[in-house]
């Protein structure tokens, strides 16, 4: 009997601990959601890209994708960013989606162009390329062994 208030104390030590690492590792994993101003990009392919995933420049996230749906009329890939409100994009800017590695998270990339235009609420960006798979890589390299750059008549 006289173990149970040590124990009870520990306990809550125990989980005031527990909470203070999960409070922390959210903070550290940058899984907020970036908030600023939208644009759209639309692809034909988005190749496993999900609502959350990061937008980045070179490497250092700089929004976050906020949405998507298909276009009903071209069926094309509607994507939604949310992009920090001190990133300035040229319109002229390309969105790529790519991936982590080979079995990595998919992320968009942005390669900012060089317009004195910027993006702002609501635009879209109209220079985009799509997700390759591996098997379209795998594709493009046999073509171009198999192909020599010659037609045959």
């Amino acid at each position: 009997m006289n173990k149970r208030p040590v124990e009870t104390i520990m306990g809550i030590v125990v989980v005031i601990v527990a909470a203070f690492f999960l409070y922390f590792a959210y903070n550290v994993s940058d899984l907020q959601v970036v908030k600023g101003y939208n644009v759209t990009a639309r692809f034909l392919k988005v190749g496993g890209l999900n609502i959350g995933s990061d937008v980045r420049i070179n490497g250092i996230k700089v929004g976050t994708v906020v949405g998507q749906h298909l276009d009903d009329e071209n069926f094309e890939a509607e994507v939604k960013m949310s992009l920090s409100s001190n990133i300035k994009l040229p319109k002229d800017s390309t969105a790529i989606i790519v991936g982590d590695g080979l079995i990595g998270d998919k992320f968009i990339k942005i390669e900012p162009g060089k317009s004195k235009e910027y993006l702002t609420e609501g635009d879209v960006i109209a220079n985009t390329k799509d997700f390759k798979t591996l098997e379209d890589l795998v594709g493009e390299i046999i073509f171009m062994v198999t192909d020599n750059g010659e037609s045959k008549n």
